[in-house]
């Protein structure tokens, strides 16, 4: 949609949510946000100054006070947008923030799409697909860790590194080039034989950096922990002893745990998912069977398996790199091995959430600025490196040469600096409606 002078329609939305406060701040972009903003007060405030004006609506023989609020207005290209911009700090009542939207409607302004306000940001090169990224992670961001994360990559640390990975590549590409075009000129050996050197050299950068941002990556969307064992040893007792509520139903009788309880926790800054999952053991019941087999599945998934066994039973085979918990041990002793607690009496507990901690943030361990945080990141990242190692198999310079365009190509989809439609949707798609 464009309006007749061929700009984007004005948009606006509430930047500060529906929940209850005592003001709401109601945002504007596009090229007509100042006619608008002139419509209900009047004039145009200084630019980023707050100052206190009456809206009035103006439709019919006497004009109608909306409210009295602060009014900012931020000319572009100088603002989050890169457009003409305004907020309206308004009182926080429904009633208020109706009219005014009604107002903004009748004006000629539209309600904003979800991430509309950031994708216009990213469309007048204020930021980049991995900052707009960023933004969204760090108002999703629970812990301090991930606000860390998210700052730094609001901040440009990632977008400057594959920056420097995409200069590399393409200076290579540039050497390619001459080689494929000037082949009777003899250029010296050490043109391609330094070209391949960058490429090895850059392969195995990009490699490394590979499994390093496998921990940023767990950070940014929360670890899951998965506690398993067999019935009545104490599963959901101890979900709801880290927890600290009661989360899941506690009852002597087997089986009583049917589907997977969820709760969430914060283990050395790190957000964690604990599930409490069916007890595992051979049943005739269809349902407590298919709760088992959801429980298999949790244990597939889970970045930790936390083994739950009772103090009078032999302890389970621990598969993988899981915790070994043994549970009342104010009646029975821990084996070696496994970590004692006592849901009932408590003891232990602060060992168990050490160690809970301890893998947690051996799980989400990193660079502090790590080359990415997605699974979009990784997949892009992952197909560079392929290319890159296939251009190094590549005898033939121009088949070289297309290899490594299609490695610059990915990597390129990672900044946005490839225009790709459904990669924006997607990208987008994710925030809120005032961003």
């Amino acid at each position: 949609m464009q309006e007749s002078d061929g700009h984007p329609p004005v948009i606006f939305a509430l930047a500060s949510g529906l929940s209850r406060a005592a003001i709401a701040v109601m945002r504007l972009s596009g090229a007509g946000s100042g006619r608008i903003v002139e419509s209900l007060c009047g004039r145009l405030p200084a630019p980023r100054r707050a100052s206190l004006r009456g809206l009035w609506w103006r439709d019919g023989a006497e004009p109608v006070l909306l409210d009295r609020a602060l009014v900012l207005w931020f000319p572009g290209p100088d603002s989050y947008t890169g457009e003409d911009s305004a907020e309206l700090h308004l009182h926080a009542g429904p009633a208020v923030i109706n009219a005014v939207a009604d107002a903004l409607v009748a004006l000629g302004a539209r309600p904003a799409e979800p991430g509309e306000f950031s994708r216009r940001a990213f469309a007048h090169g204020r930021m980049d697909l991995m900052q707009a990224e960023g933004i969204a992670d760090l108002i999703d961001a629970e812990t301090e860790a991930q606000r860390r994360q998210a700052l730094a990559q609001v901040d440009g640390a990632q977008s400057r590194l594959y920056q420097q990975w995409a200069e590399r590549l393409r200076v290579l590409l540039a050497h390619q080039e001459a080689l494929i075009d000037f082949p009777d000129e003899e250029l010296p050996p050490e043109v391609e034989q330094g070209l391949v050197d960058g490429l090895r050299e850059l392969h195995a950068t990009m490699q490394a950096s590979l499994a390093e941002g496998a921990g940023a990556e767990r950070l940014r969307r929360g670890l899951v922990f998965a506690i398993v064992g067999e019935p009545n040893v104490g599963k959901s007792s101890l979900l709801n002893a880290l927890a600290g509520r009661d989360a899941a139903i506690v009852s002597a009788r087997a089986g009583t745990t049917r589907d997977a309880i969820e709760a969430r926790v914060v283990l050395g800054d790190v957000p964690v998912t604990l599930v409490d999952t069916a007890g595992l053991r051979e049943t005739d019941d269809e349902i407590e069977a298919e709760g088992v087999r959801r429980s298999l599945f949790h244990v597939k998934q889970a970045d930790c398996v936390v083994h739950v066994f009772a103090g009078d039973h032999a302890p389970p085979r621990l598969e993988g790199d899981g915790l070994l918990v043994c549970n009342k041990i104010d009646l029975h002793c821990a084996p070696e091995g496994a970590i004692g607690v006592s849901v009932l009496t408590h003891a232990g507990m602060d060992v168990l959430r050490d160690a809970l901690v301890t893998r947690a943030r051996a799980l989400t361990a990193g660079r502090a600025n790590a080359p990415f945080t997605r699974a979009r990141h990784r997949a892009a990242l992952e197909e560079t490196v392929n290319h890159i190692g296939r251009a190094l198999d590549m005898d033939w310079p121009e088949m070289r040469g297309e290899e490594m365009r299609l490695a610059m190509r990915a990597l390129g989809r990672l900044t946005g600096a490839v225009d790709v439609e459904a990669l924006l949707d997607t990208v987008f798609g994710q925030f809120c409606i005032g961003k």
